[in-house]
C-alpha cells in the first residue's frame, strides 16, 4: 500500500449538516476501494489563495490515507462529479524521507485532536477572576 495526503475543499455555502454530509460521502469513498485512512485534518472555513467560482473561501479538509495505487483514479473519478467539492489535490508519497514526513503528519494532526482542552465551567472561570473591592 502506498502513503497518500488528500485535500479537498467544499463551498462555503453549505450548512454544518451538509458539510459534514459531503465529508462523510468522502470518507465512504474510500472505505469502498479499501483505503485505511490514518488520520484526518479539518482546517474550518478559510480564505482561498484566489477566487473559484466566485467563492472567495472554502471548507478545508486534509485526509491522510494508505490504498493500492489502483483505485486512486476511481477516488478521483469520484471527487471530479462532486459539485460541492471546488478543489481538491492529491499527493503521494513515494520515497523514505517523504514516508516519514508523512507519519509525522499523520502523528500531528492526532495530537491537535487530543491538545484541545475541555473549556471550564462559567463558575470556574469566575472564580478565577480578582474580586475588586467596593
Amino acid at each position: 500500500m502506498r502513503h497518500y495526503e488528500l485535500l479537498f475543499v467544499l463551498k462555503p455555502t453549505l450548512t454544518e449538516e451538509e458539510v459534514k454530509s459531503k465529508f462523510d460521502f468522502v470518507k465512504s469513498i474510500l472505505d469502498k476501494n479499501g483505503c485505511e485512512i490514518a488520520a484526518v485534518n479539518e482546517m474550518g472555513v478559510r480564505k482561498l489563495a484566489y477566487e473559484i467560482e466566485k467563492f472567495e473561501r472554502g471548507h478545508y479538509f486534509v485526509i491522510y490515507y494508505k490504498a493500492v495505487p489502483g483505485v486512486v483514479d476511481e477516488i478521483l473519478r469520484n471527487l471530479r462529479l462532486t459539485e460541492e467539492i471546488i478543489r481538491f489535490l492529491n499527493v503521494k508519497y513515494i520515497n523514505k524521507g517523504e514516508i516519514a514526513n508523512w507519519e509525522k503528519l499523520v502523528k500531528g494532526s492526532s495530537a491537535k485532536k487530543e491538545e484541545k482542552p475541555a473549556p471550564k465551567p462559567a463558575q470556574e472561570a469566575k472564580a478565577a477572576q480578582p474580586q475588586a473591592d467596593e
